[in-house]
């Protein structure tokens, strides 16, 4: 039976890739983590043991608590987070109702190492375009909601990352880059375990604008031509992901959800 403050992996999942995405806390067992070292996209992996230590950093915000079978040691996290005054449900099912639905799975192994600050640190070259943010929205919105990026000069990303902890992506030599014909964007879809059909279907648009290959996609010279234009609006790079994250927030919301809509001027074809 479902508890009373719960929410079904499908309702998590439309959340997901979203603005409005819930925190999601994955508080099982080592041992049951151990057996499958796999997160829902976004999790952070707390301790139930020490939930009345933490829950109270999530005052008013809307969590999602997961265990293993989303029984006692979400519950117990849950109502923990809900006594400090977070809105806390637990995931119906837990890991395992996750799983068995067959939503996307991220490997813990492929998240680099977080910082002092418990979020993820990466490095890239300064004056993004469009796999530098798409990068950094995939990972925002699936990965890691509070990872930070450091824009720097291109010659210098391998000793920022070096010297600051950080990891390096888009740029040439590591592992987070171009290989082959496939973007970076396409490479962490893969790495981490998010192949869907929107991703799939945003992953062609961004490949075709960020190569050049305008032909992959009838999306991708519209997305060229906004990113370029974003870069000349804003000379603070912080500033354009900012902009550039609710390009891809859209983009996202049209793979998953409109790719069948038309719009022209009423009473002509195709009108909606």
């Amino acid at each position: 039976m479902p508890s009373y403050a719960s929410i079904s992996p499908d309702k998590l999942a439309r959340l997901l890739g979203t603005p409005k995405a819930p925190v999601i806390i994955d508080v099982r067992e080592p041992d049951a983590f151990a057996a499958d070292a796999r997160l829902i996209p976004t999790s952070l992996c707390l301790s139930h043991e020490t939930a009345e230590t933490w829950a109270a950093a999530y005052a008013g915000r809307t969590v999602a608590v997961s265990c293993q079978r989303g029984k006692k040691l979400a519950e117990g996290a849950a109502a923990w987070l809900r006594h400090y005054g977070a809105d806390a449900e637990v995931v119906e099912g837990g890991f395992e109702g996750w799983r068995d639905a067959g939503l996307p799975l991220v490997p813990a192994s492929a998240i680099p190492k977080r910082g002092s600050s418990g979020a993820t640190v990466w490095v890239t070259r300064s004056r993004p375009k469009i796999d530098r943010i798409a990068c950094p929205w995939l990972i925002r919105r699936f990965v890691d909601p509070a990872a930070v990026f450091l824009f720097v000069a291109p010659a210098e990303v391998g000793a920022v990352a070096e010297r600051f902890g950080a990891t390096p992506f888009d740029v040439e030599g590591v592992f987070w880059s171009h290989r082959g014909e496939l973007c970076t964007f396409d490479v962490m879809i893969e790495a981490f375990g998010l192949v869907t059909e929107p991703l799939a279907t945003m992953a062609k648009i961004v490949r075709g604008a960020d190569t050049d290959r305008l032909d992959l996609a009838p999306e991708a010279a519209g997305l060229l031509a906004v990113s370029l234009g974003l870069s000349r609006l804003h000379a603070d790079d912080l500033a354009q992901l900012e902009a550039g994250l609710g390009i891809y927030d859209a983009l996202y919301r049209w793979a998953r959800d409109a790719t069948d809509e038309t719009h022209s001027w009423p009473g002509g074809k195709g009108a909606r």
